[in-house]
C-alpha cells in the first residue's frame, strides 16, 4: 500500500496534464457507453410492449400530419356515430391519457388519467402487486362506484377496497372510483412511434371504459381517441371503410397502418437511428480507447526514468502491474460514481418537479434500465482498462532498465 501511494503521489500525480486527460477520457468513454446502452434497452422494452399491438390483420391509427382539423367544428353527436359504427364493425383497442386532475395523495402529485377499453387491456397484461385485474361490465351511474387500478405511489393513500372522488375531466362530472388492484412499482406505457419514450403509472388511475362510458364521455375523449386507436383482425378493405365514415363525418384524415407498414417504419426510421446511434458509439469508444492508449504511453515517457530506478532496486513486473490495475480502477470507479451520481439526481429530480409522469421507485431512485446500462459501463471500463495496462507494461518492457534510468 505504501509503495503505491507512493507511485500516485510521486510519479502518477507529478505528470498533471496526462493524468487529467485519462480522467477526462474516461468519463467520456463512459458517458457515451452509458446513454447508448440506456437508449437500446429502452428501446427493446418498447419493442416487446407494442409487439402485442403490432400483428397481422391489426391496424394502428394516426392522424395525418398532412391534413388541416378545425376540432372546433368537429360535433359531439357525430363521434357517437363513429363509435357505433366501430362497435357494430369492429374490434377496437382504445387508449387515452394525459387527462390530469388534482386528488390528496401522500406525495401531494399531480395525477394521470388513463382510459382504456377491455380489448387494449387484454393486449397489454398489466401485473399487479395487490387486488385483482380490472373489470369492465359495471354499469355507468352516478350512484355506482367504477373499479379502477392505481399506480404504486397512490397505493399509500388508497389503498385496495377504498374509494376515490374527483371531477373526471374527460366526463365533466363528479365520479366515484373504486380501487380494485394496485399496478407493480414503475409500470409503464410506450410511445407507438418513439419506442424509447416512456411514461410511468407510478401516479396514475387507469380507468375501464366501455359504451356507457364512451357515450357520457366529452368530445376531447372520442377525439384523442380515434386517433390512437387500434383496429384489432380485419381487413384493408374494412379499414379503408372506416378510414372514409371517420373523414366524412368529422373530418378527420387518418392514417391507418398494418403490421407491414409498422415493420418499414420501425426499421426505416427508428431501428435504423438505432444502429446509427450504436456504430457510432462504438467508433467513438475505439477512438476514446485509442487516446487513452496514446495518453498512456505518453504519460510512461514522462515517468520512464522513475519507474525504470524503482525496477532497479528491486520493484518486479507483476507488482506495477498490480499498481496500474489499481490506479486505473481507482479512476474507474470515481467516473462510475459521477455517472451514477448524475443518474440518481436526475430520477430524483423527477419528484422534485413533482413531474407525475416520469416519477419511478427503485434503489437509489434507479430503475432495471439504468442499473443494466452502468453494468455495460463496468464491462467498457474493464476492456479499455485492460488494453491501456498491458500497452503501458509492454512500452516499459520493450526499454531496458540500463537505458531506462538514463532517460
Amino acid at each position: 500500500m505504501k509503495l503505491f501511494k507512493f507511485f500516485v503521489s510521486k510519479i502518477f500525480l507529478r505528470r498533471i496534464i496526462p493524468g487529467i486527460s485519462i480522467i477526462l477520457l474516461i468519463c467520456l468513454s463512459n458517458y457515451i457507453t452509458f446513454t447508448a446502452a440506456r437508449t437500446v434497452f429502452s428501446t427493446y422494452q418498447g419493442s416487446q410492449e407494442t409487439k402485442e399491438l403490432n400483428q397481422d390483420g391489426n391496424y394502428i391509427a394516426n392522424l395525418d400530419p398532412n391534413s388541416t382539423v378545425d376540432f372546433g367544428a368537429i360535433d359531439a353527436d357525430k363521434t357517437k356515430n363513429v363509435y357505433d359504427y366501430l362497435s357494430s364493425n369492429f374490434d377496437y383497442a382504445f387508449y387515452v391519457d394525459g387527462f390530469m386532475v388534482s386528488i390528496p395523495n401522500h406525495d401531494d402529485m399531480e395525477i394521470s388519467l388513463c382510459y382504456m377499453n377491455e380489448a387494449y387491456y387484454e393486449l397489454n397484461q398489466f401485473n399487479l402487486s395487490q387486488g385483482t385485474d380490472l373489470t369492465f361490465d359495471y354499469r355507468f351511474d352516478k350512484n355506482n362506484e367504477i373499479p379502477v387500478l392505481i399506480g404504486k405511489g397512490l397505493s399509500k393513500t388508497y389503498p385496495v377496497g377504498s374509494t376515490i372522488d374527483l371531477e373526471d375531466p374527460a366526463l365533466g362530472q363528479k365520479i366515484t372510483l373504486r380501487v380494485q388492484g394496485v399496478l407493480e412499482q414503475n409500470a409503464y406505457h410506450s410511445n407507438y412511434y418513439t419506442l424509447n419514450s416512456k411514461s410511468y403509472y407510478n401516479f396514475s388511475i387507469i380507468l375501464p371504459v366501455n359504451e356507457e362510458f364512451l357515450d357520457h364521455a366529452n368530445l376531447g375523449l372520442r377525439v384523442n381517441g380515434l386517433m390512437d386507436i387500434v383496429i384489432l383482425q380485419t381487413t384493408e378493405e374494412k379499414i379503408s371503410d372506416l378510414r372514409t365514415v371517420i373523414q366524412d363525418t368529422l373530418g378527420l384524415k387518418l392514417n391507418f397502418f398494418g403490421q407491414q407498414d409498422n415493420n418499414e417504419y420501425f426499421n426505416e426510421y427508428y431501428f435504423h437511428s438505432l444502429k446509427i446511434v450504436a456504430v457510432t458509439s462504438v467508433i467513438l469508444l475505439l477512438l476514446i480507447t485509442g487516446l487513452s492508449v496514446w495518453n498512456a504511453l505518453v504519460g510512461i515517457r514522462l515517468m520512464l526514468k522513475d519507474l525504470t530506478i524503482n525496477l532497479l532496486v528491486g520493484l518486479s513486473y507483476s507488482k506495477l502491474r498490480k499498481m496500474f490495475y489499481s490506479y486505473f480502477g481507482i479512476l474507474f470507479l470515481i467516473n462510475l460514481v459521477i455517472v451514477f451520481s448524475i443518474t440518481a439526481l436526475n430520477r430524483y429530480s423527477c419528484w422534485l418537479r413533482k413531474d407525475t409522469t416520469f416519477v419511478t421507485y427503485g434503489l437509489f431512485g434507479l430503475i432495471g434500465i439504468d442499473w443494466l446500462s452502468l453494468l455495460a459501463v463496468v464491462f467498457t471500463d474493464i476492456i479499455i482498462g485492460v488494453i491501456v495496462v498491458e500497452c503501458m507494461l509492454w512500452r516499459i518492457k520493450k526499454v531496458p532498465i540500463s537505458l531506462g534510468v538514463l532517460q
